[in-house]
């Protein structure tokens, strides 16, 4: 029997959407007034969607605590409060919420064990939501 297992968590981030690929003036044209030189911020909510059989023992899915653990230690330790553009895998990479769910879904993919992850969603804004279930290998980024 496999079962499904939504877990929510808050953070807040700030970025400002700019590519050294496009000029001054596509910037703008693209991006608007997340283009500000100044950057802007989200308090961004995570799903992370994990499944697997019911263990039948405990009757669960997964440990919430394993899972709360490594998330906390391994994703909002590292982006809460934090600008996206000064990081390692955004340097060269536009952070866009589509592309820190990725990074996000990747990070997760690699170090937590305990269930098959299913998905990522980031919702940045009341009106915008962002999810990634992997299966693209390319993970072709801008």
């Amino acid at each position: 029997m496999k079962a499904y297992l939504t877990r929510r968590y808050l953070f807040s981030a700030s970025h400002r959407l700019h590519s050294d690929r496009m000029s001054a003036e596509e910037n703008r044209a693209t991006y608007g007034k997340c283009n500000n030189p100044h950057g802007h911020g989200h308090n961004y909510t995570l799903e992370i969607t994990v499944s697997g059989p019911v263990d039948q023992r405990t009757g669960m899915v997964c440990n919430l605590v394993h899972l709360d653990g490594f998330v906390e230690r391994e994703l909002l330790a590292r982006y809460d409060r934090e600008n996206l553009n000064v990081l390692p895998e955004f340097v060269a990479t536009v952070p866009t919420t589509e592309n820190l769910c990725v990074e996000l879904f990747k990070k997760v993919q690699r170090g937590f064990h305990r269930a098959h992850l299913e998905r990522v969603r980031l919702e940045e804004t009341m009106l915008n939501s962002f999810e990634y279930r992997g299966g693209n290998e390319d993970h072709r980024i801008w």
